[in-house]
């Protein structure tokens, strides 16, 4: 079962946090959109799209619309004072050149030592792999936000990735509508709950060992490293 409106709103949510004033920010498509929703009023953040754009503002209202200004998914979107247009040359030259604080980027797989699956599904039609592989190696910072689970109900927080490869070791935070999870020397490190989950359910639902963040050891909850049992 898909993420509902209200999950995939609390994981935007959640990602926004990452998010500090002065950073230049690039934004995936699908939940990485709904984050400048959750971005406090006020905030200088410069969002930066990869077709060429650097200062992207809110979705434009309905009817003010400018169809030769949107986002690298090609949704609608509106400018911030200073914005500014160049072409994707520049606009990836930006991206390689370590320009990039942040960026955040849905998936499909996600491996324990952080590689990234995002871009192609066996059997399904795809546009390609797009800006996703430059960003994932070129941003300071990579944030995942996902599903914790296919549609199936299968885990994509995997031991290591079945599905095409976008980059390999790149993420460093990985946000669920269960969980924040970080990556730290080949493993999986639980830092929080999300929406009433338990940590049980983050173990059941994660198809690799787990260890518990230092707020969780502190609080005596369980100790070591964790994995979901074998049936």
């Amino acid at each position: 079962m898909g993420l509902g409106i209200a999950g995939r709103e609390s994981i935007a949510r959640r990602a926004a946090s990452e998010v500090t004033s002065g950073m230049i920010v690039n934004l995936g498509i699908g939940i990485p959109s709904l984050v400048p929703n959750f971005l406090p009023d006020g905030m200088e953040v410069m969002l930066q799209a990869e077709n060429g754009v650097l200062g992207i503002g809110g979705s434009p209202e309905r009817g003010e619309e400018d169809e030769l200004l949107c986002n690298a998914a090609g949704f609608p979107v509106s400018t911030v004072k200073g914005a500014s247009y160049f072409d994707s040359a520049l606009s990836f030259a930006m991206i390689r050149k370590g320009l990039i604080d942040i960026t955040i980027l849905g998936a499909l797989q996600v491996s324990r030592t952080g590689d990234l699956a995002n871009w192609l599904v066996p059997g399904k039609k795809v546009p390609g792999m797009g800006g996703a592989m430059e960003l994932a190696q070129g941003a300071k910072k990579v944030v995942v936000v996902m599903s914790h689970t296919d549609q199936k109900g299968r885990p994509k927080l995997v031991e290591s990735c079945s599905l095409p490869l976008t980059a390999a070791s790149c993420a460093d935070l990985i946000i669920t509508e269960k969980a924040v999870i970080s990556i730290d020397d080949g493993a999986f490190v639980l830092e929080e709950l999300l929406n009433g989950t338990t940590i049980d359910d983050v173990i059941q639902t994660t198809d690799a060992e787990i260890r518990l963040g230092e707020c969780f050891l502190k609080r005596g909850s369980v100790h070591g490293s964790i994995r979901k049992e074998s049936h």
